[in-house]
């Protein structure tokens, strides 16, 4: 352990977040709770009409969480047994987890070893005649190349539901991530760049008729209540969480520009110390024409466990995302892939490190975050 005057950074500081807007938010919340219009009310509205327009889309449909904003719009495409949906396998569960538990079977495409996104370049050799969806995750901030994407699903007839769950501002060629496929979903869960008080989601889509049977299937399948067109599910975004959404909301931009300021900051501190040209680390990259908006800073180590573990004993929080790629999950065994279908996945299972990257961060916090690192690499 460093003599130095020890720290304490977390890996991700939402206190210091809801410190700088706590009268905005308790004003929000006050006023929901005086209308009692608490499901569904105006605050939903209106938040659907902004993150509409600010992710480029003609409509946007709440729902209760990030993980029901996948799961609906498949329920959406009648997706069911017998259907297939390509994805990635280095991703959260509730991606692989959405398309399983409507029946379907995920087929998976290795990732890049510098975005950790799909390859593209092996999608088509993946889809058949049962290829009914592809899903792509847009990981850690940064778009997939759509493209290929969109090029493969239109010639076999299949639809692109974006997993965006990370991802809300970025963009790809000037569009916005919600906007580049034929249904998108967003996670509001507390720890993304646009975070609620609790679990909350978000599907955009360019379709007039996805928007209504979208609406439809988070309230049980009504169009007109207690007159079921279909069965749904019970899903529908709060007004109190809206209502805090749309405070925040107006942060998101210069949120973005501070953890993207902080990304290069990091660049330029880890060059300084020769931990790049050494091959030591790996740093994340923004590929051109992109814009990344860093809900994670991933980085790729050696000794990973070491190093997160000395980090820990210097204070400073770091995450592991993701320990175990879908294709190995006990719970998809049944699938049957095995250790060694997806090698960059499962490379990166072992190598990938999230250090903080919260817009709050400050300068001394990365230069003591960067400096332990390079003590434990240099001594």
């Amino acid at each position: 352990m460093s003599t130095a005057r020890m720290r304490k950074i977390p890996m991700l500081d939402l206190r210091a977040q809801y410190g700088s807007l706590a009268s905005e938010i308790l004003l929000a919340v006050k006023n929901v709770l005086e209308s009692q219009q608490l499901i569904l009310g105006p605050e939903v509205k209106e938040l659907e009409r902004e993150i509409a327009v600010y992710c480029h889309c003609a409509y946007a449909v709440g729902c209760a969480s990030g993980s029901d904003a996948l799961l609906l719009p498949l329920m959406a495409f009648e997706i069911g047994p017998g259907d297939e949906v390509v994805t990635s396998p280095f991703t959260f569960f509730a991606t692989v987890g959405s398309i399983v538990r409507l029946g379907a079977t995920p087929v998976f495409v290795d990732i890049e070893a510098q975005t950790f996104n799909m390859n593209v370049a092996q999608l088509a050799s993946v889809v058949t005649e049962r290829t009914k969806a592809i899903m792509p995750v847009h990981l850690f901030g940064q778009c997939v190349e759509m493209d290929t994407v969109e090029q493969v699903a239109r010639r076999i007839g299949a639809v692109v539901i974006e997993d965006a769950a990370q991802a809300i501002g970025a963009e790809y060629k000037g569009k916005r991530a919600g906007s580049l496929g034929d249904v998108a979903a967003f996670s509001f869960y507390p720890s993304k760049n646009l975070g609620g008080a609790g679990d909350a989601g978000m599907m955009t889509t360019n379709r007039a008729d996805m928007e209504v049977r979208l609406r439809s299937l988070r309230a049980h399948g009504a169009e007109k209540k207690y007159y079921h067109d279909r069965v749904g599910v019970n899903s529908r975004l709060d007004s109190l969480q809206a209502a805090i959404l749309r405070v925040k909301f107006q942060y998101l931009e210069g949120w973005a520009a501070a953890r993207r300021a902080n990304a290069l900051r990091y660049e330029e501190l880890f060059s300084e110390k020769g931990l790049v040209l050494d091959g030591l680390i790996v740093l994340p990259v923004e590929l051109e024409g992109q814009t990344h908006v860093f809900n994670q800073y991933v980085i790729r180590v050696k000794r990973r466990d070491d190093l997160r573990r000395y980090l820990a004993d210097n204070g400073i929080g770091t995450e592991i995302y993701y320990p175990v790629p879908m294709h190995l999950q006990a719970c998809f065994e049944g699938i049957g892939y095995k250790q060694g279908d997806f090698s960059e996945a499962e490379r990166a299972a072992t190598e990938v490190l999230a250090i903080p990257i919260y817009p709050e961060l400050g300068l001394e916090d990365q230069e003591y975050i960067v400096s332990a690192i390079a003590r434990f690499y240099k001594g």
